[in-house]
């Protein structure tokens, strides 16, 4: 019986990075954050002398061979697992390709997810037709995640997660309410191997150091930590049809995200912003629009997603989130209508009827 698996986006709500490192790398601090959006990813596995994969997908720009990170997942967990298996993956985009979103590192969680329900082990427990799991299986899952990219573990914990290093060194951080996001999908592309080039000659033009690097991470990693464990949910919720905590459509009377009354949204950024619009002005633009600051329909927050070039806006209600969209389309921008997913519900709403 296939397995059909939601394959939620993610947005970055801060992104710090560091000057380039001997490694070639560059080192992170970023908060991640699931979003309702996603791909539909179906799995149908058996068990079998030998390993066989088929992946197929609605889009035709998505890789349907050992490129595919949904492919390298199952590669690598059966590998792993010292098992073999007949495969088949079908992935149904519904987000943009490499938008920003984490789409094809969602891809690869929730291959993975499937693949555990259809041979019938999880990350806390193994049958007997599954074979023996080691004993650190939830640990061993997310180093393999790491090898396929490093955006997909944060995919095995979901809501809000910090993420350290390359971004493949993840904590679950204490859940924001949830709030309406309109994510802006503007037609420009951005490279990010360009992005990093141009980071690395604005970190030599000011002189930031790898040591430099390191300090200014360090000390971001520990402001969002503190900042996100006093993110308590203050704002009015309750739980729709579909299960997912929400704010209300407009909510009469004061209210204010606890985004804000912590003070977070007056200094997270994303550092990529600093380069990327230089290179793409029009991106910096719909910030703006998401933005509208100044009115009684701001955004509480609103940056570049990663390297872009998807942007998001976060709003506590969806008149103003609505409003967003309008001044969007006014400008011949797509954009798309969401909310913010807190881990229960994405764990929850993990596996489609």
């Amino acid at each position: 019986m296939p397995t059909a698996v939601r394959s939620h986006a993610k947005i970055n709500l801060g992104l710090g990075i560091g000057a380039p490192r001997p490694d070639g790398f560059h080192a992170l601090v970023t908060v991640y954050q699931t979003l309702e959006l996603y791909d539909a990813v179906t799995v149908t596995a058996r068990l079998a002398p030998e390993t066989k994969l088929r992946l197929t997908s609605n889009d035709r720009r998505v890789p349907t061979d050992a490129r595919n990170t949904a492919w390298k997942m199952i590669s690598l967990v059966l590998e792993n697992l010292g098992m073999t298996a007949a495969v088949e993956i079908h992935i149904e985009k519904r987000l943009p390709v490499q938008g920003g979103l984490g789409a094809g590192s969602a891809n690869a969680a929730a291959a993975l997810v499937g693949l555990e329900a259809e041979l019938g082990f999880t990350g806390h427990r193994a049958s007997q037709s599954a074979g023996r799991l080691a004993a650190n299986w939830p640990a061993q899952r997310l180093e393999i995640a790491a090898q396929v990219g490093s955006d997909v573990p944060l995919f095995l914990i979901g809501g809000t997660v910090l993420g350290l290093d390359r971004g493949q060194e993840v904590y679950p951080l204490p859940d924001i309410e949830p709030l309406w996001c309109v994510v802006a999908t503007p037609a420009v592309g951005v490279s990010t191997p360009q992005a990093f080039r141009d980071w690395d000659a604005l970190c030599a033009a000011e002189g930031l150091t790898a040591e430099a690097g390191a300090d200014k991470l360090n000390e971001l990693s520990r402001a969002y930590a503190s900042a996100f464990a006093g993110a308590i949910p203050g704002a009015r919720q309750g739980a729709g049809s579909s299960g997912v905590v929400s704010v209300g459509d407009d909510l009469a009377g004061p209210q204010e995200s606890a985004l804000v009354r912590t003070g977070i949204t007056s200094w997270i950024e994303n550092d990529f912003e600093r380069v990327v619009f230089a290179q793409h002005p029009s991106l910096g633009e719909i910030k703006r629009l998401l933005a509208a600051s100044g009115t009684p329909e701001a955004a509480l927050h609103a940056s570049l997603s990663g390297s872009g070039s998807a942007l998001f806006g976060l709003y506590l209600t969806r008149g103003a989130a609505e409003a967003a969209r309008e001044r969007l389309q006014a400008a011949g921008v797509e954009s798309l209508l969401t909310r913010t997913l807190p881990r229960p519900a994405y764990w929850g709403e993990m596996l489609l009827p």
